[in-house]
């Protein structure tokens, strides 16, 4: 009899055991202990869950597709030697210059637009203008200082290109593109999915060189657009909802339920965050909120950071869905009968009249 009991034992704990294997891979996460500070991932099972007075930083942002990123160019110069185009924008010089003239006026020279025809005009008082376009800058330089011979004595000029119109503009927001590519134009596209704002600076870089002397670019996000968390709300037997917002890495449970303006009044208070585990791994978290505890109460301690691929799921009003359900099996035979009702209302409205249905038959 005595042994008995250790082989009840056991098959109860087999049996424990195969119900939970059949109730899937979950786990339950409670309030978390105080955690360091610094960048960290998505906890996994048993480790500590940040909550609305215990946040944590999220990793280094990885772009991915569709985030919209702001590159400035800081340094954008052609490699040497450039030659100059039309429209090109030139510092002329001049030591030696006449006084009065535009040229003689400061020590950084002043700046003068090639034309269409690529060539500069430095005033009336320096002759006709100067045919620079295809030339180098030094080249540029001694023209305009054998043009100049001609009316000053030995004039002394240097040119600097202030701003070349060949150039593609870089400044401005890039959409990277399903192929996890950025358009620079005319440099060629280049791969930043996956990477950190600083990988991508130095792709980019490393593109522009390619065209340029020593390039140097800013990198910043514009638009975070590819870290998202969710709010599905079930809607008892109506059809559920599911709103899709940007994640900043600062909100909470209570910052993700004004998104969605709080309970709808087919929700119950059963609320929690289903979190999947990075690459897969481990079994995905579910984290229970007590909706009521961190609204009239002040607590704290359900009030979860949000995380980028939480789904914030809002559980329905049993009784309401269960009213949808009765309403939907009903809704068939109220119809039918309906019908009925109103065709047998008919014929004893018509019978009323003196002859009835026969006498609507001879007319």
């Amino acid at each position: 009899m005595l042994a008995a009991a250790p082989k009840r034992r056991s098959c109860l704990g087999l049996g424990l055991t195969l119900l939970l294997c059949a109730c899937g891979c979950r786990a339950l996460v409670t309030r978390p202990e105080p955690r360091l500070v610094g960048p960290q991932t998505p906890p996994h099972y048993g480790e500590m869950v940040p909550t609305e007075k215990d946040k944590t930083t999220l990793p280094p942002y990885t772009i991915e597709p569709p985030d919209i990123l702001f590159v400035e160019a800081i340094r954008v110069v052609p490699k040497p030697p450039y030659h100059i185009q039309a429209t090109d924008v030139l510092t002329v010089q001049v030591e030696g210059g006449f006084p009065t003239g535009p040229t003689g006026g400061g020590p950084g020279g002043d700046q003068y637009l090639v034309d269409a025809a690529g060539r500069v005009d430095l005033g009336p008082l320096y002759g006709d203008k100067i045919k620079v376009r295809g030339l180098t800058e030094d080249e540029a330089a001694a023209a305009i200082q054998k043009s100049l011979s001609e009316e000053l004595k030995e004039p002394r000029v240097s040119v600097q290109l202030a701003q070349s119109a060949a150039l593609q503009p870089i400044t401005g927001e890039h959409l990277v593109a399903p192929d996890g590519t950025v358009n620079l134009g005319t440099y060629g596209q280049v791969r930043v999915a996956g990477m950190t704002l600083q990988q991508a600076k130095a792709v980019i870089d490393d593109q522009l060189a390619k065209y340029l002397d020593n390039p140097d670019v800013s990198v910043s996000v514009f638009a975070y657009n590819s870290k998202v968390y969710y709010v599905v709300t079930e809607g008892a037997g109506l059809g559920d909802t599911v709103a899709r917002f940007p994640i900043t890495g600062n909100e909470t449970v209570l910052d993700a339920l004004t998104q969605v303006n709080g309970l709808s009044r087919v929700s119950s208070k059963r609320i929690w965050i289903a979190r999947p585990m990075p690459g897969g791994s481990g079994c995905n978290a579910i984290l229970p909120v007590d909706w009521r505890e961190i609204t009239a109460g002040g607590a704290t301690a359900t009030n979860y950071q949000v995380f980028p691929g939480d789904r914030i799921f809002i559980a329905e009003d049993k009784l309401i869905a269960i009213d949808s359900t009765l309403n939907r099996m009903i809704a068939p035979f109220e119809r039918m009968f309906g019908v009925t009702l109103l065709g047998t209302q008919t014929i004893q409205t018509i019978n009323r009249f003196p002859l009835g249905l026969s006498g609507l038959g001879g007319l």
